[in-house]
């Protein structure tokens, strides 16, 4: 939806974009780090081919401002930095609730699973299901709990190397105390492998 939102925004902007060459041109677009279904984001990069090099990288910002839906902005436009290869972890909040427990019975029990020896979960993988230990991806999760739901900070693995959801907890919550936790994921930022946000 993301791309096919930015497709029709750069074309109503009449920005000169680069296409492929084939029987079925399409634009050359591409996320670096595309969302889960659902995810929220606050920092977005996404690569594009402009074929006039005399347009002004501010002149571009603008007109796709111009056309983009409400909730979407664009804030910077540079020239590429980073290759999406080189990402390796990103920075996601999570928003935990339940209906059946409370606020607080919620946190208490994120708190005791975040505490256990091992988190173990199923999770897909090329070759099928796996079973794996998360453990060790969520031990340095922030946390803390509101009046409505549990927030939850954590810097983990993405990129083509290792690449942990963080749904996988909420997983964990569902199958260990089978209950319903509805969550709301926003990715923050995400970094290279020297740590620094990528661009």
């Amino acid at each position: 939806d993301l791309m096919r939102a930015m497709t029709r925004t750069v074309r109503r902007a009449k920005l000169p974009l680069w296409y492929t060459e084939g029987f079925n041109p399409h634009p050359y677009m591409t996320f670096a780090l595309p969302l889960s279904l659902g995810f929220t984001g606050e920092k977005e990069t996404m690569d594009m081919r402009i074929l006039d090099d005399n347009l002004s990288l501010s002149v571009i910002k603008e007109e796709l401002n111009k056309c983009l839906p409400n909730g979407i902005e664009v804030f910077g436009v540079t020239e590429p930095k980073g290759k999406p290869g080189s990402i390796a972890s990103a920075k996601f909040k999570m928003r935990l609730s339940c209906d059946e427990i409370s606020t607080e019975e919620l946190y208490s029990k994120l708190v005791e699973t975040l505490n256990s020896d091992e988190i173990l979960v199923d999770k897909k993988t090329k070759k099928g299901i796996k079973k794996i230990d998360i453990k060790e991806y969520f031990k340095d999760a922030k946390h803390y709990d509101t009046e409505n739901d549990v927030v939850v900070r954590i810097v983990l693995p993405q990129g083509s190397t290792t690449n942990i959801n963080p749904t996988l907890l909420v997983k964990a919550l569902q199958e260990y105390y089978d209950i319903d936790v509805y969550y709301d994921i926003t990715r923050v930022d995400a970094y290279d492998t020297e740590g620094r946000p990528f661009e």
